[in-house]
């Protein structure tokens, strides 16, 4: 089977892509995720998949588990695992609306990560469309909670990853048209400052601020910043009523760092800003965690055939661990050959200007493809 025979054809992709996309899924509107699930569960089911629907906890959306018809099934083989839920609230569409200029193509989660799902099932489509019977079976597991950590559905993802030889990731590629053999630990924390409430007219100097406690933690909780291991805080929330003096103040940190080690000195420190001062309280506590991904032999010789693949589409497929933590993290670090960085090339990705590079669609279609026409 060679993928370049394959009849990819970026124009029909990008039609089915369009539903997709237009089917808002941010994290935290589960009934939104569920919507954008049911369509890709339509489109799979179409093409002979079983489906399964996994009930949502915690808040999120639900799981798609997805078998393709196969003499093998039931046996290990190939897993792809995605997530539908976007950063973009409902109603950023309006904002960042479908459009096409030129090679880019434009639309909120576009790059990260529908685009990648919408190439993966062409993929196979193409396969079935050719006759051709994959060496292993296939499930794709679509999720809904990657955008936050993945709190409700690690045990799932690392379960079904368990009963599979390969998991396939099709995450944005990297800028160089690379793939991603690593991924860096990432943790999150919670941080909570508890003050005491005042006039902010009358009694000013009774109060005890939260939000001016929090102010100052954010400075030193960014100052712990090093080429190792980096802190910044993403989101905060506080006071009720500006002639109060606020009582509470809330937010959320990220951490990161290549190396597990690091990233576990990291948290020590962040777990160490809790105490009391000026009367007012700074609780941090740790959140999700991502492990430290680090390739081993089954994910570089997985890389290896993906990058003879690349070559004789004519491309070159280098590789490197990257930033920014994925559902590959719980796979690579489990020790099940990994590969990441599948999905199509584009940039901007969480803004207002987030957009794929049109081309990219059949050529990682075909390298997706040929991925899963060798792999055994």
């Amino acid at each position: 089977m060679n993928p370049a025979n394959l009849p990819f054809d970026s124009e029909t992709m990008l039609e089915g892509l369009r539903t997709w996309v237009e089917c808002e899924s941010p994290t935290w509107d589960a009934g939104a995720v569920n919507r954008m699930l049911d369509i890709a569960a339509r489109d799979m089911a179409i093409m002979g998949a079983t489906i399964e629907r996994i009930a949502g906890r915690q808040g999120f959306g639900g799981v798609i588990r997805a078998r393709f018809p196969h003499p093998k099934q039931g046996e290990p083989g190939i897993l792809i695992a995605g997530h539908m839920d976007t950063v973009h609230p409902v109603g950023t569409i309006e904002k960042l609306k479908w459009r096409r200029e030129g090679n880019r193509c434009y639309g909120p989660g576009v790059c990260d990560m529908k685009g990648g799902n919408y190439l993966s099932l062409e993929a196979i489509r193409q396969l079935a469309r050719a006759s051709f019977t994959t060496p292993l079976p296939i499930t794709v597991l679509f999720t809904p909670d990657e955008e936050v950590g993945t709190p409700s559905t690690r045990d799932i993802i690392e379960a079904e990853a368990a009963r599979n030889k390969y998991v396939l990731v099709p995450e944005p590629g990297r800028a160089d048209n690379g793939v991603t053999t690593g991924r860096y630990a990432i943790a999150r924390f919670n941080l909570e400052a508890t003050g005491r409430p005042s006039h902010a007219g009358a009694t000013l100097s009774a109060g005890r601020s939260a939000i001016r406690e929090m102010a100052r933690q954010i400075l030193a909780i960014e100052a712990l910043t090093t080429e190792d291991c980096t802190f910044s805080v993403g989101v905060v929330h506080g006071g009720q009523w500006v002639n109060c003096v606020a009582t509470t103040a809330t937010g959320e940190a990220l951490s990161m760092a290549k190396r597990q080690a690091d990233l576990d000195r990291g948290v020590e420190r962040m777990l160490a800003l809790s105490g009391t001062t000026n009367d007012v309280t700074f609780k941090v506590t740790r959140g999700v965690t991502r492990p430290v991904w680090e390739p081993d032999a089954g994910t570089l010789a997985l890389y290896e055939k993906a990058r003879g693949i690349a070559k004789s589409l004519g491309a070159e497929l280098p590789h490197a661990s990257s930033g920014g933590g994925s559902d590959g993290n719980f796979t690579g670090a489990m020790g099940i050959p990994t590969l990441d960085g599948l999905g199509v090339r584009g940039g901007n990705v969480h803004t207002l200007e987030e957009y794929i590079e049109v081309e990219s669609l059949v050529e990682r279609g075909r390298l997706m493809a040929g991925l899963l026409a060798t792999l055994e």
